[in-house]
């Protein structure tokens, strides 16, 4: 069996929905560009050693619909012969479509493939444009299928006992690392400048344009401190925990990772970041969803052969402190 490879790893900034940085950008663009930027990246790469190009989209519908990830195989590479299939599963699509890549190189389908994601929450609103309930589904007992990410938030705070002061303290610490890393530029290797044109009604009521180049994520914030995240009120629950403060922006942005064979790591004599060795994915309740990684990790250590105790790093999802904190302490 084929060991995958990860062997460029690029991304945009990450921008604030609906009113940020990017909000005149569309999700397909930006995955685009990321991948020209990709490619300038790796001279000895021929885009025919490309297999396919997978994408996450959590809301594949309006702008990022019509299999997205065509387009922006075509866009990002300049070539027809590259194809492209858009993948959902919500908020880990992009991660999914690594897992696929893996997949296919280690079953022999594949040598080569870019996978991502792309979003823009600015463009498409978080229950898409036209939800219709299956009141089966409701009839059934899976109503929660439909709760919002705030409120799933909210139950797992209640049911694993993560206090407000905790989530306030976790979403604290969290801004202060991402400036800290910011300020050391530990994010510029991997951020790709995006160019920006902003179409405007100036003072004089004459349209006008101006240019920007976005490279740093937007959502840090300087001035935050736990005594004014501690003011915020609830926004899911009356009488809840989870605010605005210690609960995840809404986002746009792309990501993307070449991940190739081991036999065209050493043809091309590329250098690794990483080698995949195991994927996994579990399913819990709806109403609790954020606490999937604690069933889904130990489903892939196993797959690895590896112990939690081997692992010298974790990466976790910090979308909101509760599920965080509760995925941590379990």
């Amino acid at each position: 069996m084929e060991q995958a490879y990860i062997v460029k790893a690029y991304r945009t900034a990450v921008g604030k929905a609906p009113k940020g940085i990017f909000r005149f950008k569309r999700a397909d663009e930006l995955g685009a560009e990321t991948i020209q930027y990709m490619m300038k990246e790796l001279p000895d790469l021929e885009v025919s050693r490309i297999d396919d190009v997978i994408v996450g989209n959590a809301m594949p519908e309006g702008a990022q619909g019509l299999n997205m990830a065509r387009f922006i195989s075509l866009i990002g590479l300049n070539s027809v012969d590259v194809p492209g299939v858009t993948v959902n599963r919500f908020c880990s699509s992009g991660l999914e479509t690594i897992g696929m890549a893996v997949a296919k190189i280690q079953a022999g389908m594949a040598d080569c493939v870019i996978a991502g994601g792309a979003e823009s929450m600015s463009a498409v609103p978080m229950t898409g444009f036209k939800p219709e309930l299956n009141y089966d589904t409701i009839n059934a007992g899976h109503e929660d299928y439909y709760w919002g990410m705030g409120n799933t938030a909210e139950a797992v705070a209640k049911e694993y006992g993560v206090s407000r002061a905790d989530q306030d303290e976790f979403a604290f610490n969290s801004h202060m690392k991402a400036l800290k890393a910011q300020a050391e530029n530990r994010f510029q290797d991997q951020i790709v400048p995006i160019q920006v044109e902003q179409t405007f009604v100036d003072e004089n009521g004459k349209r006008a344009t101006k240019k920007y180049t976005v490279n740093k994520d937007e959502g840090p914030r300087k001035g935050t401190n736990l005594e004014a995240l501690s003011k915020l009120r609830a926004v899911f629950a009356q009488g809840g925990s989870v605010t605005a403060g210690n609960a995840s922006q809404m986002s746009d942005g792309a990501a993307f990772v070449l991940v190739v064979s081991e036999s065209l790591l050493k043809e091309l004599k590329f250098d690794p970041i990483a080698r995949m060795a195991s994927y996994a994915v579990a399913g819990v309740e709806p109403r609790i969803m954020g606490i999937g990684p604690v069933k889904a990790i130990p489903k892939a250590l196993l797959k690895a052969g590896l112990k939690q105790s081997d692992l010298e790093l974790i990466e976790l999802n910090e979308a909101f402190a509760s599920q965080s904190l509760a995925v941590i302490r379990e």
